[in-house]
């Protein structure tokens, strides 16, 4: 079972890659890529238009980021630290913050602003 985080958007918004890595710069997040849609790919990659799914090296684990039309989910496993965890919210702010979408809290839908906030998340 996965615990992830999901990132609204207006139709058509959802930010290209690019934008996102240079977001998770901003938090020390170098994310390199290790799969994109399914096969392997090299750490500094660059996915085509249309990717629907990334797995990305972080916190000592893996993040996977699926992308659809209008949303695009953070997920790790159940069983990840805290340092992964933290990892995830760093990618789920890059996502919110690259192309103005909202995250899904349990304490409702949240600004990337607000988001960092919650999380502890201080971008340079």
């Amino acid at each position: 079972m996965g615990l992830d985080r999901i990132i609204l958007f207006p139709a058509g918004r959802v930010p290209a890659w690019n934008a996102i890595k240079s977001y998770l710069a901003r938090v020390g997040e170098p994310a390199p890529l290790r799969m994109i849609d399914g096969l392997p790919a090299f750490p500094d990659e660059t996915p085509e238009t249309g990717w629907r799914e990334l797995r990305i090296a972080a916190g000592g684990g893996m993040i996977t980021v699926r992308q659809s039309t209008d949303t695009i989910t953070c997920i790790v496993w159940s069983n990840a630290d805290a340092a992964l965890l933290a990892a995830r919210d760093r990618v789920t702010w890059a996502c919110a913050e690259a192309s103005g979408g909202t995250v899904v809290t349990d304490a409702g839908i949240v600004s990337p602003t607000k988001f960092a906030q919650l999380t502890g998340i201080q971008p340079e």
